[in-house]
């Protein structure tokens, strides 16, 4: 069961209170008892694996799919028992979900259309809509000799068009190449910024949603594991899953030996790590640490291990060190710039400070 401690939002209004939601495929309980809260003008983005439920709890927000218990409240409004129609939720799909055989501008009219609006009545918004995507020239083109980017583009407008209450938005940037895609999720980000608009990301990129969302829920199993600020799970991360997920780290499984004024003696398969934590002797647990806070120089004070190479690679403004691992163990640092003198197979020493170690406990 998600905890609602974990995904209060920082601002005081809310917007989106999704209440005790299960839903159950096939006598298979996929969500239960889901709690997920956003306020008015934020940007969260639901992020994890294949088959986490991020999209169908996309989906029963939207009204797409029925929930077997539970509560969709929207701007004070329950509208639980509303079809999707009647929302006023916009959601813009993997695929973009666009006509081919319409215009640009047919394809933005749609939704305005089909709520009665005359043709004569929908030109002028449809001509904003695609002002603010800047696509106001494509209008008369059909949408199939559009590139992938353009598309995109056309699908927002169409989501816009039509004043959303909330944007759903399932995976809008996994058809488009990575330059593109970086560029697309500024320039989104931007357009509902300056709207005010609320909307919520559906991704299982880690870099998409911590470059587009004020705040990020990390789902794993139908439920969430964490619901904060990027820069919260990245350096706090609350379990070996978000740890994992989230970033790149090296991490290490072993048992606390002893705990002393506030810091915990970890024992793991390469030596001793001590973390700020309290733990009893005896505990296991996973300890971590982001690879850009390691130094191959360290100091006496911090925590030090001795790692074979297993792999040098220069990535143009960093250069990573990968180390041999055994088990779930694994070995990263992270250096800035171009270095040399690292050669596969040798022994290095690599070491951090004891604040930086990030720990759980896990099942024994």
């Amino acid at each position: 069961m998600s905890s609602l401690t974990t995904e209060q939002s920082p601002k005081q209004h809310r917007y989106l209170d999704v209440v005790g939601v299960t839903k159950s495929f096939k006598g298979t309980v996929v969500m239960d008892q889901m709690n997920f809260r956003v306020a008015r003008g934020e940007l969260v983005s639901l992020l994890g694996p294949s088959g986490c439920g991020k999209t169908t709890l996309l989906r029963i927000i939207a009204g797409l799919l029925e929930a077997d218990t539970g509560d969709i409240v929207l701007g004070g409004r329950n509208v639980s028992s509303l079809p999707a129609h009647k929302r006023n939720i916009s959601v813009v799909f993997q695929n973009y979900a666009l006509f081919p055989h319409l215009t640009v501008a047919e394809n933005v009219a749609f939704g305005l259309r089909a709520r009665g609006m005359s043709k004569t009545d929908v030109q002028a918004p449809v001509a904003d809509a695609l002002a603010l995507v800047r696509m106001e020239s494509y209008a008369d083109r059909p949408v199939s000799a559009l590139s992938g980017g353009q598309q995109q583009r056309v699908a927002v407008a169409r989501a816009l068009v039509v004043s959303p209450d909330l944007l759903l938005l399932d995976e809008p940037f996994s058809a488009l190449d990575r330059k593109l895609r970086e560029t697309m999720q500024i320039e989104l980000k931007a357009l509902l910024r300056s709207r005010g608009i609320t909307a919520i990301f559906v991704t299982h990129d880690q870099e998409e949603a911590m470059g587009v969302s004020d705040r990020i829920a990390v789902m794993s199993n139908g439920k969430i594991e964490q619901f904060a600020e990027p820069s919260v799970l990245y350096a706090q991360p609350a379990s070996p899953f978000v740890m994992d997920f989230v970033g790149l780290s090296t991490r290490m499984s072993g048992r606390v030996v002893t705990q002393t004024d506030g810091i915990a003696t970890v024992r793991t398969a390469i030596g001793e790590v001590r973390a700020i934590a309290d733990y009893t002797a005896g505990t296991q647990v996973q300890v971590g640490v982001r690879p850009e806070l390691i130094t191959p120089d360290p100091t006496a004070e911090m925590n030090q291990i001795k790692v074979q190479l297993d792999d040098v690679m220069t990535l143009g403004s960093k250069t990573v060190l990968h180390g041999v691992t055994s088990g779930e163990d694994k070995f990263l640092c992270e250096l800035s710039g171009i270095r040399t003198g690292y050669t596969r197979g040798e022994t290095v020493t690599w070491g951090w400070a004891v604040a930086d170690t990030l720990i759980h406990e896990v099942a024994a």
